[in-house]
């Protein structure tokens, strides 16, 4: 995650959608008949041809994909969970070598880290991307527009996000799963996603106190900003068992989180509030000085869970994929059970790691 002085860029990603991606392409209909040939021929796999249905249409992989390029902000974690390491990934938030978190580092079993294309804020070069020859473009975590779609196609199949979803709106399940068929490992994609939600639900079993809980993800940009029912972050407290405020998809539309007024900062006072910060010391202490915030119960009964965006924990949690996943769990439920406890002198410790 970045440092408070990239705060803007963060959120071209997470609340600007579109901003960052306006030269790149996603695939349409088709199969990408220019894209390079892999490296080194694959093995005949039943698994393939397979076709992906997206936003734009589908994409038709041939034969197994040998150099994949994640475009997808954590696009790149399914790849690595699947056993591949991918030639290329996207850089957002910078400070991860090759853009992979340290939940996901032991997936390189000793390869180089993947070749970081860097985005200026008006989309990934196209010319670099094609400079890595890949055969596979992951657009799943995304929002491609359809001229971005048709530029990348012309050099290689292009899997971009699904259209029954909001912009980065895909679920790590459907993320992992789609990835596991373009790569010709539907059964190992599968298998991995029943392990994670194995933990959810064995999770939810020892604390049923979440089922009886509301709670809600929120970060100070330009205000109050919380994320909706298909942001990936609202998804995790979803999956342990608390409740989203019953009106929160109706504040703020239908995209992935907005900024709500200062008038609907009850939209705040729930059970918990996960709150993810640039500079946890500087951002905690300006919040509880917030006239809005600061006599909410949620603050007087220490009810809130704060999250450092430039720590590995902070990172982990916005990322919400098969491998970061368990990471943030080990950190997240204890402290969510200290919050929902019904004891205002129980105090929520924090972690940055």
């Amino acid at each position: 995650m970045p440092p408070s002085s990239q705060r803007a860029r963060v959120f071209t990603a997470f609340a600007s959608l579109l901003l960052l991606l306006t030269t790149v392409a996603a695939c349409g209909s088709g199969t990408g008949t220019g894209a390079a040939a892999p490296e080194s021929s694959a093995p005949a796999n039943a698994a393939f041809p397979v076709t992906i249905e997206h936003k734009f249409g589908s994409t038709t992989i041939t034969a197994e994909p040998q150099r994949v390029f994640t475009l997808g902000l954590t696009d790149q974690d399914a790849v690595l969970a699947l056993g591949k390491v991918p030639v290329g990934t996207t850089d957002w938030f910078g400070g991860f070598p090759g853009a992979i978190g340290p939940w996901a580092t032991g997936k390189l079993g000793g390869a180089p880290v993947p070749t970081l294309v860097k985005d200026t804020g008006t989309g990934p070069p196209v010319e670099q991307i094609a400079a890595l020859r890949p055969d596979l473009i992951l657009a799943l975590y995304a929002g491609l527009t359809k001229e971005q779609y048709d530029t990348l196609s012309k050099f290689a199949p292009v899997v971009a996000q699904p259209k029954e979803y909001n912009d980065y709106g895909i679920p790590w399940q459907q993320q992992t799963e789609t990835t596991g068929r373009a790569l010709g490992k539907p059964a190992e994609a599968k298998a991995l996603v029943e392990g994670v939600e194995r933990k959810f639900a064995t999770l939810r079993r020892e604390h049923p106190e979440f089922a009886g809980a509301t709670g809600l993800v929120a970060t100070p940009y330009e205000g109050f900003f919380v994320y909706g029912s298909q942001d990936p972050r609202s998804r995790t407290l979803s999956s342990l068992g608390l409740k989203l405020p019953t009106d929160l998809d109706k504040v703020i539309g239908d995209q992935f989180g907005a900024n709500i007024s200062k008038e609907r900062g009850d939209l705040l006072d729930q059970d918990v509030v996960v709150w993810t910060v640039p500079d946890l010391a500087k951002d905690v202490t300006t919040l509880r000085a917030d006239p809005v915030y600061k006599d909410l119960k949620v603050v007087k009964e220490s009810r809130e869970v704060f999250l450092g965006e430039s720590t590995d924990y902070g990172a982990a949690f916005s990322f919400v994929t098969v491998l970061s996943l368990p990471y943030v769990l080990d950190r997240l439920v204890p402290q969510l059970a200290a919050a929902v406890d019904g004891d205002a002198a129980t105090k929520v410790a924090q972690t940055t790691s």
